[in-house]
């Protein structure tokens, strides 16, 4: 019987409340796991991400994220509470890097807000008719607001600018039509989004599992496109904005998105270490 330890966070949390922001699953260095006991760890976990921390010969630490069902290049929340554990473990202090399949992510710490500077963002033009996205979201043609894109800061992801936050709120992806918006891979992954204020933005983020559409409480990565969507549209910079989501799935959750004049994008939170134990494996 091998032991793996482990801990669970909650990551872009709402005023450091405990039970807010997006939960995760960290696993701690141990006895070696395999690709497939990894995946299937994600699943028993059920979370949205689970991590597990290995050795890097170019990094602090590298680390591999699973959703239950894939694994992933690279994502927000699972990376700035990798990185809190790190620390915790004594690995890094409130500067490390972490190796990840998208590349070596810089993360930085002050006290339990940690910020995460993004992969360089790709961009290409979303191509489907308005009317067939507004469909899709279950919203009117006039609720799209300019240019849709598909940007790509880590993690490729549809980011739709929406002309009210009210059409944020009514939001309600159409099963059938959402699942055909698919990537280049196939997947669905769609981050709506508006301006509620001068700095702030409330926002919204939907994936494929399976045949269903879920949401999401709190999306680094869909954080650092909106950053990379900034950049295509040429908006003066540097710019920063609050990023509030997670209030209809009864997590709500803030995000810190900073686009710098040199057109790096750091996207913040502040980390709560709920607890953790020990897994028995044979």
């Amino acid at each position: 019987m091998t032991d793996h330890r482990f801990r669970i966070l909650n990551v872009f949390t709402r005023d450091r409340a405990a039970l807010s922001g997006n939960p995760l699953c960290v696993f701690e260095p141990g006895a070696p796991l395999d690709s497939v006991t990894m995946q299937a760890l994600a699943l028993q976990f059920n979370l949205s991400e689970t991590t597990f921390i290995l050795p890097s010969s170019t990094a602090t630490a590298r680390a591999r994220i699973f959703t239950p069902r894939y694994e992933m290049p690279f994502a927000g929340h699972p990376t700035l509470g990798t990185a809190h554990v790190c620390r915790a473990l004594g690995l890094g202090g409130d500067r490390l890097r972490l190796e990840m399949t998208a590349g070596v992510v810089d993360v930085g710490a002050d006290g339990d807000r940690w910020t995460l500077t993004a992969p360089e963002s790709r961009v290409r033009e979303f191509e489907l008719p308005r009317n067939a996205l507004a469909d899709a979201l279950g919203l009117e043609e006039r609720d799209i607001g300019v240019r849709p894109l598909w940007v790509n800061a880590g993690s490729e992801q549809l980011i739709v600018p929406l002309n009210s936050p009210d059409a944020v709120q009514r939001t309600a992806p159409r099963s059938e039509a959402f699942l055909g918006l698919g990537d280049a891979a196939g997947e669905v992954k769609v981050s709506v989004f508006s301006p509620w204020s001068e700095a702030r933005v409330v926002s919204r983020f939907f994936f494929q599992q399976a045949s269903m559409v879920l949401e999401d409480p709190a999306t680094g990565s869909a954080a650092a496109n909106l950053g990379g969507w900034q950049i295509a549209m040429d908006r003066p910079l540097p710019w920063s904005a609050e990023i509030f989501q997670g209030e209809l799935t009864g997590r709500p959750s803030t995000l810190h998105l900073r686009v710098e004049t040199d057109r790096r994008i750091r996207v913040g939170g502040d980390v709560v270490e709920l607890g953790g134990g020990v897994l028995h494996l044979g």
